[in-house]
């Protein structure tokens, strides 16, 4: 997280409180399905490059998302946030692409010395776009669903720590779907509401367990699809795990699915809220899970 200053520069300054890339391997996964899809919400055009996404306050503590094309500078920065390292994300004004009203993320921060954040507003004459604004975590919407496999992503091993494998895979030399139920409690997400929706998950248990559940299967099909016939970029992508392994995220429409190529994957459905169902190995979803690899953006 960035530091900001406790005094404003000038009327124009802006208090970075945080940023994110938007490229084809990394996107706030809140606008799209896809690198171009989350383009697109913003009205960006979807360079190969990509983008910055400065997310801060003016000296009025209007929220405004500035969107640099000097991605590295954000990149270095991010980084060192992460690392615990102090560092001033000043993007030079040849840089700067747009200045978008609102915030496309929900942050818990505020900038010190300035009023509370609130979506600035229009001037007289101005007709820009609506101020971006985070997405509604009390309804289920794709929007939703693609932020519950980001989190899963995230705490992959709490969420793998439900899964028994002595009681919930079907064997690769057993016949029968790929399609597994978790046993115990879902771990604590970011999503208000899962904890119920896990407890109602039970009841559709046996339907997903079958490989019956037709939106697992139309998830799968639709992967599957993806190796015959490419994505647009970002659909699929492909980051660091433990141990050699990588983790995928692939996006369709209705459907999230993330997996570990040396492991288990999980799907998330638009039609079924708040609900995580597990895919177990089998014989077909480690060459799945290999073929989308191939195909996945990678950040560099």
């Amino acid at each position: 997280m960035a530091t900001t200053d406790d005094t404003v520069a000038d009327d124009d300054a802006l208090f970075v409180l945080t940023a994110v890339l938007l490229t084809p391997a990394q996107f706030p996964s809140v606008l799209g399905d896809d690198y171009v899809a989350a383009c697109a919400a913003l009205g960006l055009e979807p360079y190969a490059e990509g983008y910055g996404l400065v997310l801060g306050q003016d000296s009025d503590g209007a929220r405004w998302t500035v969107v640099v094309e000097d991605v590295s500078l954000v990149a270095v920065a991010i980084a060192s946030w992460d690392c615990g390292m102090e560092y001033d994300l000043s993007p030079d004004d040849r840089s700067v692409v747009c200045a978008l009203p609102g915030w496309p993320l929900a942050l818990s921060v505020a900038a010190p010395g300035v009023p509370e954040p609130h979506d600035p507003l229009p001037g007289p004459e101005e007709e820009g776009p609506a101020p971006l604004t985070p997405p509604d975590t009390e309804v289920w919407g794709a929007p939703q669903r693609r932020l519950g496999a980001d989190e899963i992503a995230l705490q992959w091993a709490a969420w793998r720590e439900q899964i028994d494998d002595e009681t919930a895979f079907v064997r690769p030399e057993e016949p029968g779907p790929d399609s597994e139920v978790p046993e115990g409690e879902a771990p604590e997400t970011e999503i208000p509401g899962w904890e119920a929706a896990a407890a109602e998950a039970r009841s559709t248990a046996e339907a997903a367990a079958s490989g019956q559940h037709p939106g697992v299967r139309k998830a799968l099909e639709a992967a599957r699809a993806y190796v015959e016939s490419p994505p647009p970029p970002g659909r699929i992508r492909s980051a660091f795990a433990p141990g050699g392994a990588r983790t995928l995220r692939a996006d369709g429409p209705g459907w999230s699915l993330v997996a570990r190529t040396d492991d288990i994957a999980f799907i998330l459905l638009d039609e079924e809220p708040g609900e995580i169902m597990p895919v177990g190995r089998g014989p077909e979803l480690p060459g799945l899970l290999k073929s989308l690899d191939e195909l996945a953006v990678r950040p560099s």
